[in-house]
């Protein structure tokens, strides 16, 4: 027979599966998985050869409440010439695909197989690999041929996947391939922007893909680092997954394109050459200095920003250094984290920076830079360290204007 029906002994198909109707599989689905919603796909394959085994694997409709639990059991349904022989074999298929249900009858496993051996058996090993791309292709046929059904499973199963792009190196292109993010290019934040998509779009002289990576999708949205993208109307992706900056420090590139976090220092934008004598001459300036005099315990460095072009000031991070999100999913496990600063960057055309350049009483000019620097840190969406020091500032600087 092609497969049998799990927990069941009414039904034994012996059909072929171009004989198997779609009603079929969708009622021998809810047998397998207890689920009772149809089915999102399904790719049922016989192999014959070295190896000999029949497989059939469902995409649900809906992630369970266990999802996150990484240790919850989760695998196929295993059978050795069609007697069942364990529940939960999770030997086949990666961690990163714990959500696919599904039957797998092999011909060749011994009929006392256990997990024990299962572990241990380049069978299995193959089977494994074998299973793995199959997925892919299923959810791959899905996103070309059903894009309403592939959304539906990106919104439930879209950030488990993300764990495949850093942990299965094998298999890393195609993961990519199926991702689907947020972006600028939207205003909405439904991640439908596939990385296919992104490299179509760019623009000319562009040879990095460019992504922004924040708490939530508004922290991202409305981030100081993405007002010269937009001047020069270069699409940045936009991710605020808990798992996002975990995925994006084992990438490196994807269709011979560099990722490029905007928020670290080494940024680059295409047309324009870094480090230039300018740039040089004006991170030297008065300005820089005295900025750089009120917060050396609490920055890298200063310098006058290339990324900026309505907000007066952002933090960047340096090339090497931890995301804030990290750092909190890092600290959360009881892992200390190596201290780091970010650098602060200023808007020398903004009329905040004119203005406090030509202040020339010094403790005015250090609270006015301790508020511009507060508010980098809140656009990026950390907390303050000393939030009641801000709220101080702050009041004195509106009884100062309202006293004008």
């Amino acid at each position: 027979p092609e497969f049998e029906v799990v927990n069941s002994a009414k039904a034994l198909w012996t059909r072929s599966r171009s004989d198997v109707e779609a009603d079929e599989y969708k009622e021998f689905y809810k047998h397998v998985s207890h689920d009772f919603q149809d089915p999102l796909s399904w790719s049922h394959n016989r192999v014959e050869g070295k190896l000999e085994y029949t497989s059939l694997l469902y995409l649900p409709r809906a992630a369970p409440f266990d999802m996150w639990n990484r240790e919850a059991p989760r695998g196929l349904k295993l059978y050795v010439q069609r007697v069942f022989i364990m529940d939960e074999a999770e030997q086949f298929l990666p961690l990163y695909l714990r959500f696919i249900k599904g039957v797998i009858d092999s011909n060749d496993l011994p009929l006392n197989v256990s997990r024990e051996i299962l572990q241990q058996d380049e069978r299995v090993t193959t089977i494994r690999n074998a299973l793995t791309k199959r997925a892919l292709n299923m959810l791959e046929t899905l996103a070309s041929k059903q894009p309403e059904d592939y959304q539906t499973f990106i919104n439930e199963f879209g950030e488990v996947l993300k764990e495949g792009a850093g942990e299965d190196f094998a298999n890393r292109e195609a993961i990519l391939k199926l991702l689907r993010f947020a972006s600028t290019y939207v205003a909405d934040e439904e991640k439908h922007v596939g990385l296919d998509d992104y490299v179509e779009r760019m623009v000319d002289g562009q040879d990095k893909i460019y992504y922004l990576i924040a708490e939530s999708f508004e922290n991202a949205r409305t981030s100081p680092h993405l007002e010269v993208f937009r001047k020069k109307g270069i699409e940045v992706l936009l991710l605020a997954d808990r798992i996002d900056e975990w995925m994006m420090s084992s990438l490196h590139e994807y269709d011979g394109k560099a990722f490029q976090d905007v928020m670290r220092s080494d940024l680059e934008l295409p047309g324009e050459e870094k480090g230039t004598d300018s740039e040089e001459e004006t991170e030297q300036s008065p300005l820089t200095e005295r900025i750089q005099a009120v917060l050396a315990d609490s920055v890298e460095t200063v310098r006058p920003s290339q990324r900026l072009t309505d907000s007066p000031a952002c933090l960047v991070l340096g090339a090497h250094d931890p995301g804030a999100q990290m750092r909190r999913i890092m600290e959360a496990t009881g892992q200390a984290m190596p201290e780091s600063k970010p650098i602060f960057e200023y808007n020398a055309d903004h009329p905040l920076l004119v203005r406090l350049d030509q202040e020339a009483d010094e403790d005015r000019f250090k609270d006015l830079v301790l508020i511009l620097f507060d508010q980098a840190n809140l656009a990026d969406g950390a907390p303050l360290k000393d939030a009641s020091a801000y709220v101080t500032r702050l009041n004195q600087l509106l009884l100062a204007l309202l006293s004008d």
